[in-house]
C-alpha cells in the first residue's frame, strides 16, 4: 500500500465523486479510479459503490476512512521532521524529457528555481525507451513518460493529461473546424515519427484508427517535426499528431492546429524506486503542482 493511494482514496471519499477528487488532486480522473482499484485489490475489499449516478462509502470504506486520515497526518509530520529545507537542497538533477512539452515544463522549472536555486537542472532529451534505460542505468535521476504506459522497475507518478492536435495544411476542409475527428482525415496521408521514437503514442493511434475502421496511406516517417510541418504545408496534402503542449509556441505558415476529437493521453514522472532524494521529490511534487 502506498501512501497516495490513501490521498486518493481520501479524496474520492470527501468529494463522493472521482471527477471532483481528480480536479483537487490535479490529476486525470483515470488515475484517480485506477489508484483506488489498486488500493480495493490490495485490502481485498470494496471501498466505493460505484453507479452511473453516485458514488458512496461502503462499509469498510467508512471503517478505513478515519484510519487514512490517522495514517495521513502522521506521515505529514513524520515528512516535515525530516524534510531538508527547499532552499537548502543542492546537486544536480538530470531530467529526461522529449520536444514539446511546453508550459507545464516552464512552470516546473521555475518552481525548481524558485524554491531551490542550488539545484543545477540538466534537461536530456531522448526517444522514450532510451530515456527510461538511462533512468534505469542511473543516468538520469527523473524522466517523462507520455502517453503513460506501464513501465518495469521504476516508480511512476501520474502529473497531467494532455490532448492531441491535428496539424493539417490550412486549406484542408478540416481547417475549417475547431475540432477534427479521424474519419474526417482519413482521405489524407498521415505523416508519423517511426514507432521507435515514441512507442506509445504510436501504438495508441495506430489502434484507434483501427478501432474507427480508418486506414488513411501513410506518407513519409518524420525525422524534424519542424520539416515535416513546413512539407505538409508547403507539398501534398498530409497530416500528422502533435501534443497540444506542442504547438502553444509553434507558428507555422500554411499549417493549421485543430484538436483531435480522441481520448486524452496521460503524462508520467518516473524515478528509481524507493527513496526519493529532496532534489527528486521536490521535482515531482512540482510536476503534480503543474498538473
Amino acid at each position: 500500500m502506498e501512501v497516495r493511494q490513501l490521498e486518493f482514496f481520501v479524496a474520492v471519499a470527501e468529494e463522493l465523486h472521482f471527477g471532483r477528487a481528480a480536479e483537487r488532486l490535479h490529476i486525470g480522473q483515470p488515475a484517480v479510479s485506477q489508484h483506488v482499484a489498486r488500493l480495493e485489490r490490495e485490502l481485498g475489499v470494496q471501498l466505493f459503490d460505484r453507479t452511473t449516478r453516485r458514488v458512496r462509502l461502503t462499509g469498510a470504506g467508512r471503517r478505513l476512512l478515519p484510519e487514512a486520515h490517522a495514517t495521513l497526518t502522521a506521515f505529514g509530520r513524520l515528512r516535515a521532521a525530516v524534510a531538508e529545507p527547499a532552499g537548502d537542497i543542492t546537486g544536480r538533477l538530470r531530467i529526461g524529457t522529449s520536444e514539446g512539452l511546453g508550459d507545464r515544463l516552464d512552470q516546473v522549472l521555475d518552481q525548481i528555481a524558485t524554491l531551490a536555486p542550488a539545484v543545477d537542472v540538466r534537461l536530456v532529451s531522448l526517444p522514450s525507451v532510451e530515456r527510461l534505460d538511462a533512468l534505469r542505468r542511473g543516468e538520469l535521476d527523473a524522466a517523462f513518460v507520455r502517453p503513460a504506459v506501464p513501465v518495469a522497475a521504476l516508480d511512476t507518478t501520474a502529473v497531467w493529461n494532455e490532448t492531441l492536435v491535428a496539424a493539417v495544411p490550412a486549406t484542408h476542409v478540416a481547417a475549417a473546424r475547431s475540432s477534427v475527428t479521424l474519419a474526417d482525415l482519413a482521405g489524407t496521408p498521415l505523416r508519423l515519427s517511426p514507432r521507435q521514437a515514441n512507442p506509445g503514442l504510436y501504438d495508441f493511434l495506430t489502434g484507434l484508427l483501427q478501432q474507427a475502421d480508418v486506414e488513411p496511406q501513410r506518407g513519409p516517417d518524420i525525422g524534424s517535426v519542424y520539416d515535416a510541418l513546413a512539407e505538409i504545408g508547403a507539398g501534398p496534402p498530409a497530416w500528422t499528431v502533435l501534443y497540444a503542449s506542442a504547438t502553444e509556441r509553434l507558428r507555422v505558415n500554411r499549417i493549421a492546429f485543430r484538436r483531435l476529437d480522441v481520448p486524452a493521453l496521460q503524462t508520467l514522472i518516473a524515478t528509481a524506486p524507493g527513496p526519493k532524494s529532496p532534489a527528486v521529490q521536490l521535482l515531482v511534487d512540482s510536476c503534480v503542482a503543474a498538473g
